[in-house]
Order: structure tokens, then sequence, then C-alpha cells
């Protein structure tokens, strides 16, 4: 196991029942999953987030939702981490992604925002870049729906039989991050063209 882990996974989404099924809140998703999944509860509150600490195989682990909307995400995260005095390599940011097809999982070490909103809160206020981050993909509308409704629309019918295994698969990954390192994750995640291909 590398000595540089990751020790806070923040999800990235909107807070409130309206926006829990939505697309944009897919990073939430994860966080839900590996909660589950490790048996750490992420109920305490503070600066604006809701957070668990835990173990996932052995390391030391914070899961945080920031609960300040997706365009300020930022701030919450940020001082949850500088709480806990945790470098920034040692963060990993899951969020949605129009850019990658559904189903799609990428990583990625560094690099600007591609247009979402959470992630230009993030590198603004960190006042860096090199934020590691998994990205998801939900693909764009093929109806002509505007980006900022369509991602905040709920999955049709057809990708909520297929997000079970888009969320596992996500939650693999950042374990695989977490326990071997992110290059060897990016090895064996980022060449997958579409996790539901792959299975179909």
């Amino acid at each position: 196991m590398p000595e540089k882990k990751v020790c806070l996974i923040a999800g990235l989404g909107n807070p409130g029942n309206t926006y829990t099924k939505t697309r944009h809140n897919v990073g939430f998703m994860v966080i839900d999953e590996l909660a589950y999944s490790f048996s750490i509860p992420v109920e305490k509150k503070k600066y604006e987030t809701i957070y668990g600490r835990g173990l996932v195989k052995g390391v030391d682990v914070i899961l945080v939702k920031p609960f300040a909307y997706m365009n300020k995400s930022g701030p919450p995260v940020y001082a949850i981490s500088n709480f806990y005095k945790i470098s920034l390599k040692d963060i990993l940011v899951i969020h949605d992604d129009i850019d990658l097809s559904f189903g799609r999982i990428k990583i990625y070490q560094k690099g600007g925002s591609g247009g979402h909103k959470g992630m230009n809160s993030l590198i603004d206020t960190f006042g860096n870049d090199n934020i590691p981050r998994l990205r998801i993909g939900i693909g764009r509308s093929e109806t002509g729906t505007s980006v900022s409704d369509y991602v905040l629309d709920e999955f049709d019918e057809k990708e909520k039989d297929e997000l079970k295994l888009i969320i596992r698969t996500a939650c693999d990954t950042a374990v695989t991050i977490l326990y071997n390192g992110i290059a060897e994750a990016m090895n064996k995640f980022n060449e997958k063209r579409n996790i539901i291909l792959e299975h179909s």
C-alpha cells in the first residue's frame, strides 16, 4: 500500500429531497454507497457539510457531502479538509460530467473544471487545480434540454436500471485509489469506454 493515500473523499451534489435522485447528485450517491459498504455513518455536521469518518480497507477516510449547493462546494470542502489538516493531494472529489458518455468513469490528477460549477468553486477556493477527481459520465441531453435543466432532472428509466452498476464501479474505483494509488486506478479504469457497454 502506498505511503500517500487519499483520506478525504468529497462527493458533489445539491442538498435537499428535490435533488436527491438527479443527475447532478451522482457524487452524493457514491458517498452514500461507500458509507453503506464500509459501515461509515455520514451524519456529523460541520462547515456546511455532512460527513463521517471510518476505515476503508484499513485506510482512515473522511466521507464528505458539502451542503452549500453545487456552485458553492469549495468553501465547505476546504474548511473540513483544513480542520483535519488534510493536504490537497489526499483529497478525491467525485462529480458528474456531461462531457463523458453515460456510464463512463474517468480519473484525473489535476486540471481545469471543464465548466463544472462545483469544480470551479473548489479550484477557486483552494487556489489550485491539482485536485484529484473522479468524473462520472451522465452524457448530454438528446432532446435539446438545456444543460441546467438536464443535470437537475432525474435519470430516465433506462438509466436508472443501469445506475446501480455505475455507482458500484465508481466506489470500486475510489477504493482502488485509496488502497493502490491514483496511477494504478487510472491504468485500470480510464481505458474503459463505458461501464454499461463493458457489461452488456
